[in-house]
């Protein structure tokens, strides 16, 4: 092997729960936060067109927490479909270039 090269690393299946839980939860806390400034926005305004006091707990509970948990279902079927993606590819990549 040239001193150039570095020794492709076998792909490791134990990485995928962790990875995709970190994104699931990452993209969960950001759809929470972006939800729940939209929510408290709407519900301001809503309380201003009628004339009466804003009730912010509506924000948090019929908005942005089903958003959130609405986000979280979504992202982690797609994040363990791309790293489950991700892993076969690797891991025929390193038979690859082991076999060559």
């Amino acid at each position: 092997m040239p001193a150039g090269q570095a020794r492709p690393h076998k792909p490791r299946w134990l990485l995928i729960p962790v990875r995709v839980f970190l994104v699931t939860f990452l993209m969960t806390l950001l759809s929470f936060a972006i939800s729940l400034l939209l929510g408290i926005l709407g519900v301001v305004v809503a309380a201003r067109l009628r004339g009466i006091a804003p009730n912010l707990t509506l924000a948090y509970r019929l908005i942005a927490v089903p958003a959130a948990g609405v986000v979280a279902s979504v992202v982690l079927v797609l994040s363990a479909v791309i790293e489950v993606r991700h892993y076969r590819q690797a891991k025929a990549l390193a038979e690859i270039e082991r076999a060559s």
